[in-house]
């Protein structure tokens, strides 16, 4: 009797073990349009396309390392939500392992990832897409209303403006 149960306490364990078990091969790393080969990476089984990677090739890849006052690269610091820490930072074998793909979800940060060549590939995250726009100014033109009297772009700066087209084909 006791045999039995310490078999089925035994396997429970290690369907457990497995459920989170990790393949560790290696991945290129895309970010701010450098690619970095890692070494050593770590694909979920709860999360197939969730990519961890040593602290050191974080560094490496991204330029961030893991501070207590959270993941920071240079004045720029993100702060890890204390109660998901797991679901960033893990250690197994002494090695210190970081979900990227969690922390890239964590600031809003587009990730698309190519499973035949084992690639991820980091977008801008949406702060820095807005502000290619800051700067921009639509060309200047001159176009009739209804009425056939023109006006310019140049008459309503610093205004908003709706431009609503049409076209027959």
């Amino acid at each position: 009797m006791k045999k039995s149960w310490l078999y089925a306490l035994l396997s429970g364990l290690l369907l457990a073990l497995n459920a989170q078990a990790t393949e560790t091969s290696k991945a290129v790393v895309i970010y701010d349009d450098k690619a970095t080969d890692v070494a050593a990476a770590k694909l979920s089984t709860a999360k197939p396309n969730d990519l961890w990677i040593t602290l050191a090739d974080l560094k490496a890849a991204t330029g961030f390392v893991n501070k207590p006052q959270g993941v920071c690269r240079d004045e720029l610091c993100f702060p890890l939500p204390k109660k998901r820490s797991a679901e960033f930072l893990q250690t197994q074998s002494k090695t210190k392992w970081f979900n990227l793909t969690e922390f890239a979800r964590l600031i809003n940060q587009p990730v698309a990832y190519d499973a035949a060549h084992a690639a991820w590939y980091f977008g801008q995250r949406s702060e820095v897409q807005n502000s290619y726009t800051k700067n921009f100014q639509a060309p200047n033109f001159t176009l009739p209303d209804k009425d056939g009297k023109l006006h310019s772009l140049s008459d309503f700066r610093g205004k908003k403006v709706l431009i609503v087209t049409w076209a027959s084909w």
